[in-house]
């Protein structure tokens, strides 16, 4: 925000919409203002949530009969037959896949199959094993909802977009923001992307991020050992230990 933003006196003063320097000025000024009233809200937190929730980001294009589908599914069954939420994007393809799984969970009594979608032109509804879906219009407030609603993460094959909330989860544990959250990831081609970081990022000429924060993905090849992975970091939030996350 510039000086002559802050500038700009809260008490009551006319703006004639002629004088187009001052409403761009005040429409600037008051954009800012909402920003920290959303920033603040943030913060609250409930002392204890009532179930664990996992997100699972993944493509919206992997169709049914693959069998990388058919693996999301049976991992989220199993972590809804444990008593946990599902969160995904609410989309078609692995998105599907895990909401499916999360539905189909033979123990489920009070879990939730959740879906965080944005408007897109060439995707038009939730998938129907969502049970509760919410809309967003940009990919910037759905991400913050992601954060807000998870406790641990599970990355599984995807394109650009799933590349895009896997870094933003990483770089927000990186500078603390969040804190004792697990971020997983599965598959080969993410440990191949770590590698490549590490090669890139850890070069002795160009050092562009620390050894600690390569570490934080923890790469995965398939659903059991995510689950166990996910086991130990539950048996933490059930004893009280970690500290709620805080996003500024």
């Amino acid at each position: 925000m510039t000086n002559n933003e802050k500038a700009i006196p809260r008490a009551a003063r006319t703006i004639g919409l002629a004088d187009e320097e001052s409403v761009k000025r005040l429409l600037r000024k008051t954009v800012f203002d909402l920003w920290d009233v959303v920033n603040d809200l943030t913060r609250l937190r409930p002392s204890r949530p009532e179930r664990y929730r996992v997100t699972i980001f993944g493509s919206a294009r992997t169709k049914p009969g693959h069998f990388v589908y058919a693996e999301v599914k049976r991992f989220a069954r199993a972590l809804a037959e444990m008593g946990w939420d599902v969160v995904t994007g609410g989309g078609p393809g692995l998105m599907q896949a895990a909401n499916e799984g999360a539905k189909e969970a033979e123990t489920r009594v009070g879990q939730q199959s959740l879906g965080i979608r944005v408007e897109l032109p060439f995707e038009q509804f939730a998938n129907p094993f969502v049970d509760e879906n919410f809309e967003h219009q940009t990919f910037f407030t759905r991400l913050h909802h992601f954060v807000l609603a998870s406790d641990a993460f599970v990355v599984v094959p995807g394109g650009i977009g799933t590349a895009l909330e896997l870094f933003m989860v990483w770089q927000l544990i990186q500078v603390g923001h969040l804190r004792d959250v697990p971020l997983i990831v599965a598959g080969p081609g993410y440990t191949d992307l770590v590698r490549w970081c590490e090669r890139w990022m850890l070069s002795e000429d160009l050092q562009l991020a620390s050894e600690k924060d390569l570490a934080i993905p923890q790469c995965v090849e398939g659903a059991d050992q995510a689950i166990a992975l996910l086991r130990e970091h539950h048996a933490r939030w059930l004893q009280g230990q970690l500290p709620v996350s805080s996003v500024p």
